[in-house]
């Protein structure tokens, strides 16, 4: 037993030390591919620079230099699932964290209100005794829930553009006087190639112009 004991525990570092690395280029290349896709929808107008790495590799910071009147000093975030880390992937696993990409920019014509858009879901099942129904599925339409008791003018367009693209998982978007002027979060799955990234930055651009429609 004596003699055991630190064989396995050389075995249990080499086999720790093997999953860091490989969940650790794993995230890598996965981020890597997000920035790719991202710069490539740019289509020549905008350039991924200073990506950096953080929070053992689920963690990816850049900048997207975009030759766009709606944007300034735009930045990317991308937040990947702890792998390299068994522990703190399986409390993230268990807790349902999803992968994000975060866009946050200053806007060439900053908005002027505050809003905060999160987005929410109810879901149900049914019992045991309900199989044997019939049901009709109807497709509702958006509903907003909002803690303003006035509704402005200038909000109407950006909400149209938000329920406009339900195909899009939104998990926030938030506009604001101050900088940054601009700030959306979008679940990881649904940016799978570079067509979605192109019409991800389109609903930006979209957005923006929304927000701004009544100051050019």
């Amino acid at each position: 037993m004596g003699r055991s004991l630190p064989i396995d525990v050389v075995v249990a570092a080499v086999l720790a030390f093997l999953w860091y690395a490989w969940f650790t280029r794993s995230n890598r290349r996965r981020g890597a591919a997000v920035l790719e896709w991202v710069q490539a929808a740019c289509l020549g107008h905008g350039r991924i620079v200073h990506p950096h790495w953080q929070a053992s590799s689920s963690l990816l910071k850049a900048t997207l230099n975009l030759s766009s009147r709606w944007f300034e000093d735009a930045r990317l975030t991308i937040r990947l699932l702890p792998r390299p880390l068994p522990v703190q992937w399986f409390l993230s696993r268990y807790r349902k964290q999803e992968e994000t990409l975060t866009f946050e920019a200053n806007m060439g014509f900053p908005p002027g209100f505050d809003l905060n858009v999160i987005r929410h879901r109810w879901s149900g099942h049914t019992g045991k005794s309900s199989r044997m129904r019939t049901w009709n599925i109807h497709r509702a339409d958006p509903v907003v829930l909002t803690t303003k008791e006035d509704w402005p003018a200038e909000l109407s367009p950006v909400m149209n553009a938000l329920t406009s693209w339900r195909d899009k998982d939104f998990v926030s978007v938030r506009f604001n006087p101050t900088s940054p002027h601009f700030v959306a979060t979008v679940a990881l799955e649904k940016l799978s190639n570079q067509q979605a990234a192109a019409a991800l930055l389109g609903l930006f651009r979209e957005l923006a112009a929304s927000s701004s429609a009544k100051q050019h």
